[in-house]
């Protein structure tokens, strides 16, 4: 059967995936820019597929409390690795069917992950779900049709096992984050080494 969530790709990717994303410190730091604004010490968050926690540990000093998650076992150990304070812990989690209670977080974060997922509806439904009401959506993605098309890299990507099921562009995602039923915030387009990624910030809407 084939992996359609890319698991085994990510689980098998994890301990390089810290050293390979330092490259893009740069992109990171703009992206938390963005995002630390929308964020307050009152706040309980979730961030969803959050790897080894690139985001995690920047931004969870703004919030009350963080739950850093993600499916794949060995990236929440790499997260783990480098270590869990106070308020910020680290737990595996699917994004498509999460355990936590109806309107329980103030914030969820998702970053670089609903596009390649093969389902990303359903895990925009549960985030709906968890959130409470005017709770903030966080989501930064690669959006392949805004930058030149990285033919290469995206060969080089499948040929490693990883797939990627959504190429979008600006309005086609946030088109696909409103039909999720949330209100659009905010979109800023920051530039890095694989496509540009579109950092949003929502609101959930009844």
């Amino acid at each position: 059967m084939s992996d359609k969530s890319n698991k085994k790709f990510w689980d098998k990717f994890a301990n390089l995936y810290d050293p390979f994303m330092k490259k893009d410190k740069r992109v990171y730091d703009k992206v938390c820019e963005y995002i630390s604004p929308y964020l307050n010490k009152d706040m309980n968050v979730l961030e969803l597929a959050c790897g080894s926690g690139q985001l995690s540990f920047s931004l969870s000093k703004y919030a009350k409390s963080w739950i850093g998650t993600d499916f794949s076992k060995q990236m929440i150990l790499q997260a783990r690795k480098r270590g869990e304070y106070e308020n910020l812990t680290f737990e595996v989690a699917d994004a498509t069917s999460l355990s936590f209670a109806d309107g329980k977080f103030d914030c969820v974060v998702i970053a670089n992950a609903l596009h390649i997922m093969p389902k990303p509806g359903k895990a925009m439904k549960e985030i709906h779900r968890v959130l409470k009401p005017n709770g903030i959506l966080l989501a930064p993605t690669f959006l392949w049709k805004e930058g030149k098309p990285k033919k290469i890299i995206k060969r080089i990507m499948s040929i490693l096992g990883f797939k990627m099921y959504q190429e979008w562009d600006k309005n086609q995602f946030e088109e696909f984050i409103e039909k999720c039923g949330f209100s659009v915030v905010e979109m800023e387009l920051v530039y890095g080494s694989l496509a540009p990624i579109g950092v949003i910030i929502a609101k959930r809407v009844e």
